[in-house]
């Protein structure tokens, strides 16, 4: 079973686990500010949880992709939407500042 690290916590999880459902049941929040009430619930359209992840994970799927690359978000930073990430192997996941994620400064770490 997978290992992630994050917010200070370890914990486990099933493999293939979406990486969202499994933060919020151990209430770590993905959201930061108002994202917390006006988010996609999970679809993977307006990128408020965006995560920096390291360790195996799923593919970027077309949405991630989509929105990933549209402002404020930059493709290049390697971020991840934690709602469309399945886990398959031990990870660590930190957060960033701004409403979607985006800033450089770290709102929480593994």
């Amino acid at each position: 079973m997978p290992k992630i690290t994050a917010q200070g916590e370890i914990f486990i999880c099933n493999e293939g686990a979406n990486l969202r459902q499994v933060l919020k049941q151990r209430g770590i929040d993905l959201h930061n500010g108002g994202a917390k009430i006006i988010n996609c619930r999970g679809l993977g359209s307006c990128g408020t949880c965006a995560v920096k992840i390291d360790g195996p994970v799923s593919t970027l799927n077309w949405k991630e992709k989509t929105r990933l690359s549209l402002p404020p978000h930059n493709a290049l930073k390697g971020l991840r939407l934690a709602c469309q990430v399945r886990v398959l192997g031990d990870i660590t996941v930190t957060k960033f500042e701004g409403f979607w994620g985006q800033s450089d400064r770290v709102r929480w770490q593994p």
